[in-house]
């Protein structure tokens, strides 16, 4: 079993810049393709990034294409969300999770952390 805990999560000005980490707590850490989701109120969790075990695959939705860049650190049992150029509209709880497939599909993680909240004020 693998515990996930978000952190890097506030409130920052449109055209800002966050860094969200999340640790991963167990040895099995690079054996997990890893995603950071995003949930805004009344919205359905969909998918921000994906990265896969060694970091060669990556996938994003195409509203963060370019801003944000999924990263990992697996000596550090840590995968980080850099998001860049914040838009209020990426207001929502950011969620990390763990699975073994790349993909959008949130039902296909199995491990999920507690969440982070990103407030982005125009």
């Amino acid at each position: 079993q693998v515990q996930l805990v978000e952190s890097g999560g506030g409130l920052v000005q449109a055209g800002g810049s966050l860094r969200l980490s999340c640790a991963a707590s167990g040895r099995t850490f690079s054996s997990y393709v890893m995603g950071w989701f995003h949930q805004g109120p009344g919205k359905e969790r969909d998918i921000v990034a994906a990265i896969s075990r060694r970091g060669g695959d990556t996938l994003y939705a195409d509203s963060v294409k370019g801003r944000f860049t999924i990263s990992r650190d697996n000596a550090k049992n840590t995968v980080y969300l850099q998001m860049n150029s914040l838009k209020p509209e990426d207001t929502a709880v950011y969620y990390c999770a763990a699975g073994m497939v790349v993909t959008a599909t949130s039902g296909a993680y199995m491990y999920w952390g507690q969440g982070t909240q990103v407030t982005v004020s125009s």
